[in-house]
């Protein structure tokens, strides 16, 4: 069976949506190999690093419209999708171009949260018009909608509305290269390019105020934690990265906090693999991937109490109060 998805986030999203498209390709590609697949994507290059197997062909915009990527995505990829014959079509990052519905073609689309509507005192009031209008008409054209998780289809029928028979749940899984075991050329390597520290508590994720890492550095800063162990965060650098280093300057713990903004995605498991404990008290997720990466690499994991965190690490986390330091210091301790 032909089938299609929105390659936008494979080739250029190195975050969460990137990992998560790329994973969901290759395991069809590996498990289903009889279907046909093909990548529509919006320009030129391949910024991941995505490895295209060479059974999948690539489509993108040619002639005049291939100045114009962006707007041939959102509404003229749908001649390109009956163009290539695709039977089904999937919208991996919770888009459809509007003119699906020419496509001949059957889709799907991953939604991954309703963050913007469940906080949005954290985006600005343009952004969730734009999500808002192009994720709810999604929701609306699409043939069935994948969530995320329990918590993003308790949204998607709580916030909009949206029939609970339209909805598969369909957990997120990570790479199988989190439960591999580094070598320890291979460790020792990745230490001493990133001069990690002999102990270290880890942080995985775009460093914004979402994902609370503040909440680690006043535990540290504020409770008794051992004075020899650092906090290393890898994760996207955002204003917010600047206000917590500001705060362990000011509470003269900057020598301990660490922060990396390009680890290689090969690098993750190793840098996961020597921490002492990660730490992932965001205030709201659709999933939580890096809990599962943690977990993977046999790393004892403190995360947020309700919400999703518990559906994704079940029985094999610690589960706090985000807005206690207090509790997320007797974590780390225990």
């Amino acid at each position: 069976m032909p089938q299609g998805f929105d390659a936008k986030r494979p080739f250029f999203n190195s975050s969460g949506l990137g990992v998560y498209s790329r994973s969901t390709v290759d395991i069809l590609n590996r498990y289903a190999p009889q279907n046909r697949y093909t990548l529509f994507t919006p320009k030129e290059g391949n910024r991941c690093g995505f490895h295209v197997p060479e059974t999948m062909e690539v489509v993108r915009p040619h002639g005049p419209a291939a100045s114009f990527g962006s707007l041939w995505r959102s509404y003229g990829m749908g001649r390109s999708i009956r163009k290539s014959g695709v039977d089904i079509y999937h919208g991996l990052s919770a888009e459809l171009p509007s003119d699906i519905g020419r496509s001949g073609a059957r889709s799907v689309v991953t939604i991954h949260d309703l963050i913007f509507v469940h906080h949005p005192e954290l985006y600005t009031p343009a952004d969730r018009y734009l999500y808002t209008k192009k994720y709810k008409r999604s929701c609306v054209d699409v043939d069935r909608i994948i969530a995320i998780s329990r918590q993003t289809e308790e949204d998607l029928a709580g916030y909009w509305n949206i029939p609970r028979e339209k909805i598969d749940v369909v957990y997120q899984g990570c790479s199988p290269i989190f439960a591999d075991k580094a070598s320890a050329g291979e460790l020792s390597a990745v230490r001493d390019k990133y001069s990690l520290p002999a102990e270290y508590i880890l942080s995985v994720g775009s460093i914004e105020p979402r994902k609370n890492l503040m909440l680690t550095v006043k535990a540290m800063a504020e409770h008794r934690i051992d004075k020899d162990i650092h906090l290393v965060a890898c994760g996207k650098h955002t204003p917010y990265a600047d206000e917590v280093m500001e705060y362990a300057a000011r509470k003269s713990i900057a020598r301990r906090v660490h922060m990396h903004h390009n680890v290689s995605f090969s690098e993750l498991p190793a840098v996961y693999q020597m921490a002492s404990v990660f730490v992932y008290p965001s205030f709201y997720e659709g999933f939580g991937i890096p809990i599962l990466e943690a977990l993977n690499s046999g790393v004892p994991t403190i995360t947020t109490q309700g919400g999703v965190f518990p559906e994704t690490g079940g029985d094999a986390c610690i589960y706090i109060d985000p807005n206690d330091p207090e509790q997320m210091a007797t974590a780390i301790n225990s």
